[in-house]
């Protein structure tokens, strides 16, 4: 298919699922990530498009993609007086985030493709970079009491480039460095995985603010409801 009526294909599938979220009057996990999986397919096919459809080289697109985010997160920050994903509670919030997820999706593609192609690294040795780089903010937060809204968005934006290094090096054929298990049974396997972790969440809601403190506040009004009443000194 042609790259340029595949990105609006999926911009269409993109549009869809967050109007389903947008809908949604409260979070549910399966409306929520099925916009993510529709970001990241529409991220990626955005920045594939501009190097196959029209052959922008991958460090000029890993630079638009990277003004783009500071764009959106320098608008978000000014408008909102915070990046933090838990004030996410109005429609004008929510629509900052899936911009600067959308850009976080194409510019990590396309800084994946850029380590792995251009620099030569192969798609291995970039997700190992990947997985180096995002234990940076994750060692800053849990070691050195880095900013938690920093660090969230520097692993979030490691995220895409790490999975997306590891995901082509199975799936691609080993003449380009993969193991050649091929994309389209890669993409099944992914999805699979996904599809149960969004259940474990639905069921669970493990994911939902404020539901650990109410099963312990649940929790702590039977131990009280069932523990035995206190002697009265005599």
């Amino acid at each position: 298919m042609d790259p340029k009526v595949a990105v609006v294909l999926g911009f269409i599938g993109f549009a869809a699922a967050l109007a389903l979220q947008f809908w949604m009057r409260r979070y549910n996990a399966w409306t929520y990530w099925l916009a993510v999986v529709a970001v990241g397919v529409f991220g990626t096919m955005a920045a594939d498009v501009l190097h196959v459809g029209f052959g922008v080289p991958y460090i000029v697109s890993s630079i638009i993609y990277a003004i783009a985010l500071a764009a959106v997160f320098a608008t978000w920050d000014r408008t909102e007086g915070t990046l933090s994903i838990h004030s996410v509670d109005t429609p004008r919030r929510e629509m900052f985030y899936w911009a600067a997820v959308v850009a976080t999706f194409a510019m990590g593609t396309a800084v994946g493709d850029l380590t792995a192609t251009t620099f030569g690294l192969g798609y291995f040795a970039s997700g190992l970079l990947f997985a180096a780089v995002i234990a940076v903010p994750a060692m800053g937060y849990f070691r050195f009491g880095w900013n938690p809204i920093l660090s969230f968005w520097l692993a979030y934006v490691a995220t895409r480039p790490l999975g997306a290094s590891f995901a082509d090096w199975m799936g691609k054929p080993q003449s380009v460095g993969g193991l050649g298990w091929g994309d389209g049974p890669v993409a099944i396997g992914l999805t699979i995985a996904i599809f149960c972790l969004v259940a474990f969440l639905a069921i669970t809601r493990r994911d939902v603010q404020g539901a650990h403190r109410e099963a312990h506040a649940d929790n702590d009004r039977r131990a009280r409801r069932f523990a035995p009443a206190p002697e009265s000194a005599d």
